[in-house]
């Protein structure tokens, strides 16, 4: 053979052997995708656990979790209500953006203030899914997408969780439940699966969990999976899950109960959320999970919200900080406390990005990857952030910038307003309105800035 075609015969010998290494690297499959676990309490307050300094009740599993990962002291929900911080969940952006929803949805679908009352006469009161960034970002990454729990994000049909992407779900649709007889205290039947009603017998927190292992250990495992797991404890009614009363609770008797009921309450779903993860070890997918937990608002007056004041529907400390965790083998160290600012919406971020996927450009998230920041070793970064709540006449507004929040609130006539250092005030006791004016006048404006910033989009 010439030796101009041994040489040209060579180059087409290389070139075919580098073709061929390009495509079989790029032929390599993409690493497994996470297991995502997101576990949410309703109305539990920042002290109701063991790892928080709760004494008078027993939560070793979500001790346990917290010990094996990170857990937060500066977690904040995104509202003092239901309705308000899952809407900031599922969107991963204020909720004032969407309309309607800064104010939890009462029971029959009532909208609480001018915008819900509004929406709700026009059978429009609720999430839109086309706003639901979560899920359907979890959707575009090939997630099985399961919900076992409270929705209260809209009681109309079109506002069911199948129609935000969800492939399987159980649980009440509303905001509260008896947990024996399952209906709100108008006595409307809440338990659903999937789109249609459904009679159970059993305690609400236990069916919830129930539901969630009985899925685990049947589900497909060829693709990644998002386990949404919101209780409905320790929301009223205050019911004690082994005492059954001969009849459901009223609106008379709705809000009756003791702190060691409470107490009974929150233990009950600490052995749920162990029977959970205890099934995810046993099917060998616990060291590649990402488990977080998290409540959505504070608690009522029967909780633990110390060290800090106020209660669940106001916009002090004990009505919006809350407990939470993350568990992540090999990717978070464990014993790991951070004092890292952070709020509900930040997660949809962080669960996006573990999923390999990104909100829409035309629905960017207000939060950060606040999870990043935990696996990077990052040191807590500063963080403002905001909060608005109306109901009926009453509008409460808060910024947090720093170590400074400035909070007000005006009902009707009526108008107060508060400055407190966090740092050296956790309890909020001590108003320095008067001592900081440059404070005030500062974050007056930040919040005023944010509110022109965050108009409704109906």
């Amino acid at each position: 053979m010439p030796v101009a075609k041994i040489r040209s015969y060579h180059a087409l010998l290389v070139a075919a052997t580098v073709c061929c290494s390009i495509g079989a690297v790029a032929a390599e499959p993409d690493p497994p995708k996470p297991p995502i676990v997101l576990i949410l309490a309703d109305d539990l307050g920042y002290g109701d656990l063991g790892c928080y300094g709760c004494t008078d009740t027993r939560t070793p599993v979500l001790d346990r979790l917290a010990a094996e990962g990170v857990r937060f002291t500066n977690y904040y929900a995104n509202a003092p209500e239901c309705t308000p911080t899952r809407t900031a969940l599922m969107t991963g952006r204020y909720q004032q953006r969407v309309g309607g929803m800064e104010c939890a949805i009462g029971t029959g679908n009532v909208g609480r203030y001018d915008d819900a009352i509004r929406l709700a006469e026009n059978h429009d009161l609720g999430l839109p899914s086309q706003q639901n960034v979560l899920i359907a970002g979890l959707n575009r990454a090939g997630y099985t997408c399961v919900g076992f729990g409270k929705w209260h994000l809209g009681y109309e049909p079109k506002f069911g969780p199948l129609h935000h992407g969800f492939d399987r779900f159980f649980g009440p649709l509303g905001g509260g439940v008896d947990y024996f007889y399952h209906g709100e205290w108008d006595g409307t039947h809440q338990l659903y699966e999937n789109e249609q009603p459904v009679r159970r017998e059993g305690y609400m927190t236990d069916l919830i969990t129930d539901a969630a292992v009985k899925f685990l250990r049947s589900y497909d495992k060829s693709k990644p999976l998002f386990l949404y797991l919101p209780y409905t404890c320790p929301h009223t009614p205050i019911q004690h899950p082994d005492h059954k009363p001969p009849r459901p609770r009223t609106k008379e008797n709705w809000n009756e109960g003791t702190r060691e009921v409470y107490a009974a309450m929150v233990e009950r779903m600490d052995q749920g959320i162990g029977r959970v993860l205890k099934t995810l070890d046993d099917l060998k997918l616990a060291d590649d999970a990402l488990v977080i937990f998290a409540s959505d608002n504070g608690g009522t007056k029967l909780a633990r919200n110390a060290p800090f004041s106020g209660y669940k529907g106001g916009l002090m400390e004990g009505g919006i900080r809350e407990p939470c965790m993350i568990r992540w083998p090999g990717h978070v160290p464990k014993k790991i406390v951070s004092d890292q600012p952070a709020i509900m919406l930040d997660f949809t971020v962080s669960i996006l990005r573990v999923a390999g996927s990104r909100p829409p450009k035309n629905l960017p998230s207000d939060g950060i990857d606040v999870l990043k920041l935990i696996e990077d070793g990052t040191p807590p970064q500063p963080r403002t952030l905001f909060w608005r709540q109306r109901r009926g006449e009453c509008t409460m507004r808060a910024v947090r910038s720093g170590k400074l929040k400035y909070h007000t609130r005006r009902d009707g006539e009526q108008f107060d307003e508060h400055l407190f250092d966090l740092a050296t005030d956790p309890a909020e006791k001590y108003n320095l309105l008067d001592a900081r004016p440059d404070d005030v006048s500062r974050l007056k404006k930040l919040l005023t800035d944010w509110e022109a910033e965050v108009r409704p989009s109906r």
